[in-house]
């Protein structure tokens, strides 16, 4: 004869069947969940993907200012429409902030870079802001191309026009060219810098992200340009001291008109650039009464420089001769000819204030 479960023997089974239950939902919600989440992410990918290729490469202009920038008004309106496709950093003297106090442009507010140090004109300070003004720049995955602007350039072309036209090619542009006229190299550079790879040209390039490590990175040439590289006293200062014995023994180097040049020939990657700035200097070839002067400062263009045919003709130049090397570079975009210059120096404010109210400089339009 069987005895019929008692009341507290079927509580205990009843318990125990619900904890089972309750187990089972638990494990359930919980691969649910899992399932869930890991549905999410694979979801997100894609979108990451799209918002990481949509946010596309930029221009860092790197301005090289002795304050402030006195042409900002100009280049608030040239930056304006292109936020997401440049950046902006600038090296002036140490301590000097941009703020609603010294700049007009929001583009430039707390721009400038927080280690600047003294610039002496001649010397090695002021490839050392260039590379600290790219050290910064290179923090930003996004920024691809480096400009140097001197706080007296000007834009000739809108925004979009010079975005396409530098990105458009995977090369930097260096003005570079064999330096064989003139005795600014210094032979205690070698061998470290042999002369063959002494190269000479404007110190406003545009490189590429490559080429911009490559400048960062430099442990070799900088340092002979550190040690070799002084100021010579110019003709005009002998006056006042003893005229030296044999000025051919003193070497101005101008560093900032070789460095970037000689760096890249002696790693072997000239053939990575277009050897041409994009950037117009007119040099004054006969104003001084002194012939050895001549030549060695640009030309400043003043208020009553800047018309519409000074920007026209320098926009109509396909081509730049080194005489040097008996090289003619022809200038071309996109496997096309075009012009060769995208900025041009040396403007003053008032200079470049009257080329923005005249039609010369449509910074906020398309270009044809």
């Amino acid at each position: 004869m069987k005895r019929k479960a008692g009341p507290q023997k079927a509580q205990h089974k009843w318990k125990r069947k619900l904890f089972t239950l309750i187990l089972v939902g638990i494990c359930f919600g919980t691969l649910v969940l899992l399932m869930h989440t890991q549905y999410s992410r694979i979801m997100k990918l894609p979108s990451l993907r799209n918002s990481q290729q949509n946010q596309r490469p930029k221009i860092a202009f790197l301005f090289i200012a002795r304050n402030r920038i006195p042409l900002d008004i100009l280049w608030d309106v040239f930056f304006q429409g292109g936020e997401s496709r440049f950046s902006i950093y600038v090296h002036s003297r140490p301590g000097f902030l941009f703020n609603k106090a010294t700049t007009r442009s929001v583009f430039f507010l707390d721009r400038q870079v927080n280690d600047s140090i003294q610039v002496d004109w001649g010397e090695a300070s002021m490839i050392e802001a260039e590379r600290i003004l790219l050290r910064h720049a290179l923090k930003d995955p996004l920024n691809q191309r480096f400009a140097f602007v001197s706080d007296s350039c000007i834009p000739l072309y809108n925004f979009s026009y010079i975005y396409d036209y530098i990105m458009s090619t995977r090369t930097s542009f260096v003005d570079s060219f064999a330096d064989t006229k003139e005795a600014r190299y210094n032979p205690k550079m070698h061998p470290v810098i042999p002369a063959h790879n002494w190269r000479k040209g404007s110190q406003w390039v545009v490189l590429t992200r490559k080429h911009a490590q490559v400048v960062v990175k430099d442990e070799t040439v900088f340092p002979m340009f550190q040690l070799h590289c002084k100021t010579k006293s110019l003709p005009e200062f002998w006056r006042n001291r003893p005229i030296p014995a044999d000025t051919s023994k003193q070497h101005n180097c101008i560093p900032d008109e070789h460095y970037v040049q000689t760096l890249l020939a002696q790693q072997g990657l000239e053939g990575e650039l277009t050897r041409r700035s994009l950037t117009h200097t007119a040099w004054d070839l006969s104003s001084s009464r002194n012939r050895e002067r001549r030549g060695w400062h640009p030309l400043t263009y003043k208020f009553s420089d800047a018309t519409p045919m000074l920007i026209k003709s320098i926009k109509e130049i396909d081509n730049v001769y080194y005489e040097t090397e008996h090289r003619r570079e022809w200038c071309s975009s996109k496997g096309k000819p075009s012009q060769c210059f995208l900025f041009a120096r040396k403007f003053t404010r008032p200079a470049a204030l009257r080329l923005l109210n005249t039609t010369a400089l449509e910074l906020n339009r398309s270009n044809d």
